[in-house]
């Protein structure tokens, strides 16, 4: 199925229902559908053909829906682009993308101006929820009325080309832009519509960010798949999500596992403000089990739901509710519509209990990395994909995730890659060498530290080098912690030894991460999760 056919075919079931709703905004199927072809249409008149490169940066609005339908429709490639990121993110993720026009939400126009001005391929800028047009660029309003018809498009695509781009972090701590096609998301949005059974009476929450694949693919898609409504949440907050449950009588919402940590240790928390709502789905991080302990005591009739995936290949395993207690801890058994198996280094199925690598092949994998063959080739190999994801299968055919090949660790749901932070680090002229970890916290499931050796007759303070950081990275990348030591670890080839830090951290500090310089961090994120 092409993604635009999933808009045309609701519009076609449930003309007059509610698709979206953003604050005090709401379109039905037959308006999202509309506004799609005019999206499209406008796309065409500006010159964009079928294969060319959108940008968005965008938190969730309802112009997100919109953009996200207009674009399949027109054959272009929607590149999501993380809010969050500096200018200097931007400006490498936006060439990296060849992204040829963007749409840009008002607040987010000042850090992508360098890449804008440098960039002669992006050849024009369109801002949402700015209120008039500039000589530099046309507000979303002024590009829709361009379009010259209401009319679907005629493109011709198939399956197989490629729909979107997300970018994720890499080994080498930059991140790559996974190419998806209209297929791979497809699977994806069966996958979770089914083992979330679905519905078209669902309320759908949309509370994680949608230029993430976990918001946009494996929730949004999914409902506008079946006909529910969806509610769009800007910005987290658990306060303003139980206004919305007890507004529009939300039932089903996906969350990353600090977010439920929010929620079930919120104070003035009343399970009956929350009564209609009964299927949650998790992913992005382990979910600690006595969270999902707890919101079983807390919500009696909530169907919980544990899904595996990543933007390379998808949602690829599904733990459904009927399966708790007995399999907490499990991410699931492989769903109905994907191959998977876990691998030797040689490419041998291990056998019940035996640790190897998850992979998984067929249409729901990526195309590759975009504008990269090398590391598309390292992620192809035997005819798998291979997600650098180690994990173990029991005899019922239930996966456990043991721990990741890469030194990727998950902070609230969002992936951080060392090499990224220790390449910021390396910035600063009193840095020799340097390791970043991850370790255990609380809040977050993982928070990053770094451990540092200064160079002689150098001085830097912790403080410092973490200022030093909160220029260069993203918030959530900045160490909670800087730990500066005379020398690190290391093998005869010079390499790090990053178990026996671990190991040391976990000696000195007893498991969970200190609030000491992340408290700040902490109360950013909360401010500023969304935006």
């Amino acid at each position: 199925m092409l993604t635009g056919d999933i808009i045309r075919r609701s519009a076609n079931r449930f003309p007059d229902k509610t698709a979206v709703i953003w604050q005090d905004q709401k379109l039905t199927y037959r308006e999202l559908d509309e506004a799609s072809n005019r999206f499209a249409q406008a796309l065409i008149a500006q010159g964009l053909t079928k294969g060319d490169h959108i940008g968005m940066v965008c938190r969730n609005r309802i112009e997100y829906a919109v953009v996200f339908f207009g674009s399949a429709k027109a054959g272009t490639v929607l590149v999501n682009l993380s809010v969050q990121y500096t200018a200097e993110m931007f400006d490498y993720s936006l060439e990296k993308g060849d992204v040829k026009c963007l749409f840009v939400e008002q607040p987010f126009v000042e850090a992508t101006r360098p890449a804008y001005e440098r960039l002669e391929s992006l050849t024009s800028r369109i801002i949402i929820g700015a209120e008039e047009d500039t000589p530099e660029a046309a507000t979303f309003e002024s590009f829709m009325a361009s379009a010259p018809s209401n009319e679907a498009p005629d493109v011709e695509m198939v399956p197989s080309d490629p729909f979107s781009m997300t970018f994720t972090g890499g080994t080498t701590g930059m991140p790559k832009g996974v190419l998806a096609s209209h297929r791979s998301r497809d699977i994806t949005a069966h996958t979770v519509m089914v083992e979330e059974r679905l519905e078209d009476t669902d309320v759908v929450a949309i509370v994680t960010p949608m230029f993430h694949v976990a918001a946009l693919n494996i929730m949004f898609q999914p409902a506008m798949l079946c006909g529910a409504t969806t509610v769009l949440q800007t910005k987290w907050s658990v306060q303003e999500y139980i206004a919305n449950v007890r507004q529009h009588q939300i039932t089903a919402c996906f969350m990353v596992p600090t977010q439920a940590l929010m929620l079930v240790n919120y104070e003035q928390l009343d399970p009956g403000d929350l009564r209609t709502w009964r299927k949650i789905s998790f992913a992005g991080a382990p979910m600690p089990n006595w969270v999902q302990e707890e919101l079983l005591a807390k919500f009696p009739e909530l169907r919980i739901t544990q899904i595996y995936g990543q933007s390379e290949v998808g949602v690829v395993a599904a733990l459904p509710h009927r399966f708790l207690p007995e399999k907490l801890g499990a991410v699931g058994r492989q769903a109905y519509n994907v191959d998977i198996a876990v691998l030797d280094p040689d490419g041998n199925p291990v056998k019940p209990g035996e640790i190897g690598e998850l992979c998984s092949r067929g249409e729901n994998v990526m195309l590759r990395y975009h504008n990269d063959p090398e590391e598309t080739a390292r992620f192809f190999r035997g005819g798998w994909g291979w997600t650098g994801d180690l994990a173990k299968v029991d005899e019922e055919g239930f996966m456990f995730l043991v721990d990741r090949s890469k030194d990727m660790l998950i902070s609230g749901g969002e992936n951080i890659y060392p090499k990224e932070i220790e390449n910021a680090l390396f910035r600063h002229d009193s840095v020799s060498d340097c390791a970043v970890i991850g370790v255990p916290d609380a809040k977050w499931g993982e928070a990053p530290v770094a451990y540092v050796m200064l160079r002689p007759e150098r001085e830097a303070t912790s403080e410092e080098l973490i200022a030093h950081c909160e220029r260069i990275l993203t918030p959530y990348k900045v160490p909670h912690l800087v730990l500066l030591v005379p020398e690190l670890p290391k093998t005869a080839m010079g390499k790090v030894q990053k178990h026996l830090l671990r190991a040391k951290y976990l000696e000195d500090f007893g498991g969970m991460a200190p609030l000491l310089v992340g408290q700040a961090d902490a109360q950013a994120r909360e401010a500023s999760w969304g935006e």
